[in-house]
């Protein structure tokens, strides 16, 4: 059995940490295992706020669509915007950041990619009519209700 939802918010970072907690929690109930939910919440909120900073960086921000479907094997979450596209309209590679260096040397961001990219099974990007849609598996193995 298949069970989905969907919620809207504004891309904004106070509406982004609601709809995140929103949809973690939904999950929770939806019997989502405790530390898958620490893994979607992760992704989730890294894949938002890119959303947030990057998608409707200096113009008015926009609506972010999120869709879930989960069953007992995999969960499926669908991210929607009508931001600016991701660079060259790809998905980064997302390389861990080299830790051998001196800690003022360390790169300010940059983990999202390579933390989304460890934390799911699949990813994919589309951009279609000026529309972008991130799509995030994440494998659950049998231990949903």
């Amino acid at each position: 059995m298949v069970a989905s939802f969907a919620c809207s918010f504004l891309a904004t970072e106070q509406d982004a940490r609601w709809g995140i907690g929103t949809v973690v929690e939904r999950l929770r109930r939806m019997g989502l295992p405790e530390d898958r939910a620490e893994d979607v919440q992760i992704a989730l909120a890294e894949a938002v706020n890119n959303v947030v900073e990057h998608a409707y960086a200096d113009t008015t921000p926009g609506d972010v669509d999120i869709g879930c479907s989960l069953d007992t094997q995999q969960l499926w979450i669908s991210i929607g915007d009508a931001g600016r596209p991701l660079p060259r309209e790809n998905l980064t590679i997302g390389k861990p950041a080299d830790l051998s260096v001196p800690r003022e040397d360390l790169p300010e961001g940059g983990y999202g990619w390579f933390l989304i990219r460890e934390l799911t099974s699949h990813i994919k990007y589309e951009r279609n009519n000026g529309n972008n849609r991130l799509s995030l598996c994440f494998d659950v193995g049998n231990t949903c209700r």
